[in-house]
């Protein structure tokens, strides 16, 4: 072998060298893990329907929120992921939602406003006045003391205005036609009285405002001796005191 032919050989098995140590590093090179992706961020809307009340009025809050694990709505507390809850503010109220989770933290508000109740309107009629026109008297059958069906709504009525106004007290004075004795009269219209005092206590007004009265037939609205105004006779009539 030449001395040329050596040195190529030489040259070559260094080359052949060189390349098997190069892939030999290649195969037990590791590739380099992706980081990991962070964590998505929470999002959180928060609303009032509606957004203007008035005093003693429900609004309806809805929520929703997403990758939060840790929902807070001021003034309700810990809350699920989304939701609805009526809410009755005496004030105006801002509600504050706070989401929190492994990527961060969300916010959102919903303004509530409360407006006062409007005041009712002064009246110029008097409360004398405002009793005889609402405040009607209810008949009977002859010889009978319990309410009659078709006096049903005048009693609910009275009873209706006496406790929208409280301060009114009154005298029920039991009437009755001029058939049959003074005793017997005067008993009847106790019981007249005296039923629909009981009438006006099961619809809410109070007794101690009420007192009773049996008049007979010594004070008749109509003074001709026939039906027609025998039974106008036949009453209780509502006093204010």
């Amino acid at each position: 072998m030449s001395k040329a032919s050596v040195t190529r050989y030489t040259m070559l098995a260094t080359l052949a060298g060189i390349l098997f140590l190069a892939g030999c590093a290649k195969k037990q090179a590791k590739a380099t893990p992706p980081a990991p992706a962070p964590p998505p961020t929470p999002t959180a809307t928060l609303t009032a329907a509606p957004g203007d009340i008035q005093q003693g009025q429900s609004t309806q809050l809805s929520w929703s929120t997403s990758n939060a694990t840790d929902i807070n709505i001021s003034g309700l507390g810990t809350v699920s992921a989304s939701g609805t809850q009526s809410v009755s503010p005496q004030d105006s109220t801002t509600y504050e939602l706070t989401a929190k989770g492994p990527g961060g933290s969300a916010d959102a508000s919903a303004r509530v406003t409360v407006n006062p109740k409007p005041q009712p309107a002064q009246s110029s009629i008097s409360e004398d006045e405002l009793f005889q026109q609402n405040v009607k008297d209810v008949f009977f059958d002859l010889d009978k003391y319990d309410i009659r069906a078709d006096q049903e709504s005048v009693l609910q009525n009275d009873a209706k205005f006496l406790s929208d106004h409280p301060d009114i007290a009154l005298t029920v004075a039991g009437h009755c036609d001029n058939r049959g004795s003074e005793e017997y009269n005067l008993a009847l219209g106790a019981s007249r009285a005296n039923t629909f005092k009981s009438e006006l206590v099961k619809l809410g007004v109070s007794a101690d405002r009420i007192k009773t009265t049996s008049l007979g037939k010594e004070q008749p609205f109509c003074s001709q001796d026939n039906e027609e105004c025998w039974s106008q006779n036949r009453r209780d009539h509502l006093a204010k005191d």
